[in-house]
């Protein structure tokens, strides 16, 4: 279990009176809430056994561990002296089964947030003018100054402006340009069986702004009420993005365990996306109301809507949507089944229920009618979109609004046919698809 309601997050022991407290100074959802410092922690003032608290959930949480947090935040054993305690010892104290004592002991395990190393309070740097690579593998926490930041790419860099300018060039003609991604996907049994086309342009703006959704949930914060209950009128898509570039995962079906997984992993970069000014939207193509409850905060925390014409996934298709069959693109597929396999090992729950043959992708698309800048098709089961890839699209989208010279520097790029990427080093554009107009 590694729920996003921060009720679940700091349970019954010595954090559960905190939320007030929490939320009054910005800690106010779970992925935030996981990066506070030692810093941050003394000017709330927590005492010794909160921190270690803290320290031990969020440990916890990153490895889908958190129904033995009670039990061990009430053994009043540090985070340390657990690590350092023997299997038996971790089964007979806490009845924690071997392959979860295996995935606790594990310290490299987990969703642990990276951060670019510039990213400093104000307070203790001043002078902050540009990020640094991503280190997909720096354990180090963020403070709640530095999320507030926003990571600005250039000292200069204005919204309001930036919006302005881009209405200007959008209203002369220009045209930016767009990423199609995907995982590799091979013939099957002897070529009789071949992998699903892709795409070669980025989805027009024209062609996904007027798809109606609905929301059915709201981003998750304490106490907020599901939409469920008061069913929220249909809406235009650009609505979404109208004032803010959006980051849209198109879900295959959320009690799909790899969905889950998927879900899970982008959710908890949250901050990251935050202080970027992206928000994140997750995509169903059907409403199930018992799936809904069950995949939001759990999984999910962010805005859920559901497309019923499946506009959006028709567009990862290029206009049809691209499905698959459980013994072909599951039982005969190699890479499928390694996405189920990793996807298992978060120990996530997983139903049945619903259309899972329909499959999904992700959409980053940049705010007001700036387009489509990245498109991810999902042409294995289970295939997701690099974070470190998603987190690298985004940077440079601000760097699009913020930077005239990035437009020479997407041209040089398409020209080139490769981009570096900080953290995946010079990548071809085939393996990613290629940029196009959109």
């Amino acid at each position: 279990m590694a729920s996003f309601a921060i009720e679940e997050f700091v349970g019954d022991g010595v954090l559960s009176g905190l939320i007030p407290k929490f939320v009054a100074a910005g800690w106010d959802d779970v992925p935030t809430l996981k990066m506070i410092d030692m810093e941050d922690m003394e000017l709330l003032k927590l005492t010794q056994q909160q921190k270690e608290a803290l320290e031990l959930r969020t440990y916890l949480h990153d490895r889908s561990l958190m129904q033995y947090a009670d039990r061990m935040e009430a053994s009043k054993a540090t985070l340390n002296e657990l690590l350092s305690m023997t299997t038996v010892s971790l089964s007979s104290r806490f009845g924690m089964k071997k392959g979860h004592v295996s995935r606790f002991v594990n310290r490299e395990n987990g969703y642990s947030n990276p951060k670019p190393s510039s990213c400093v309070p104000p307070a203790r740097e001043n002078n902050v003018t540009e990020t640094s690579n991503w280190s997909e593998h720096n354990s180090s926490k963020g403070s709640l100054h530095s999320l507030k930041s926003h990571l600005k790419l250039n000292p200069n860099y204005d919204p309001p402006t930036a919006k302005a300018v881009l209405d200007l060039k959008l209203n002369d003609g220009h045209v930016f340009k767009g990423i199609v991604a995907s995982k590799p996907a091979y013939p099957r049994l002897c070529g009789w069986i071949q992998p699903p086309p892709i795409v070669n342009d980025v989805a027009s703006h024209s062609s996904i702004a007027n798809i109606s959704v609905q929301k059915l949930t709201p981003e998750y914060k304490v106490g907020v009420q599901r939409l469920l209950e008061n069913k929220a009128p249909p809406m235009k898509a650009s609505d979404l993005w109208n004032n803010k570039a959006t980051v849209l995962l198109c879900i295959r079906r959320p009690g799909c365990i790899m969905c889950r997984a998927e879900a899970h992993q982008l959710y908890s970069r949250k901050p990251i996306f935050d202080a970027l000014g992206f928000q994140l939207v997750a995509v169903l193509h059907e409403q199930i109301e018992s799936e809904v409850i069950e995949f939001w905060p759990r999984y999910w925390g962010g805005l859920v809507v559901v497309d019923q014409t499946m506009g959006f996934f028709k567009a990862l298709g290029g206009g049809q949507l691209l499905k698959d069959k459980f013994l072909t693109g599951f039982i005969l597929n190699s890479h499928a089944r390694a996405n189920y396999k990793a996807a298992k090992a978060t120990g996530f729950d997983q139903n049945f229920k619903g259309e899972g043959g329909i499959k999904g992708g992700m959409f980053i698309i940049r705010s007001g009618r700036g387009g489509v800048a990245y498109q991810f098709i999902e042409r294995n089961f289970g295939d997701w979109a690099p974070i470190g890839e998603v987190v690298e699209i985004c940077t440079r989208i601000q760097v699009l609004f913020s930077d005239p010279c990035s437009e020479k520097l997407l041209e040089e790029v398409h020209k080139k046919k490769t981009m570096k990427l900080p953290l995946l080093g010079f990548v071809e554009i085939n393996s990613i698809k290629s940029f196009h107009t959109s």
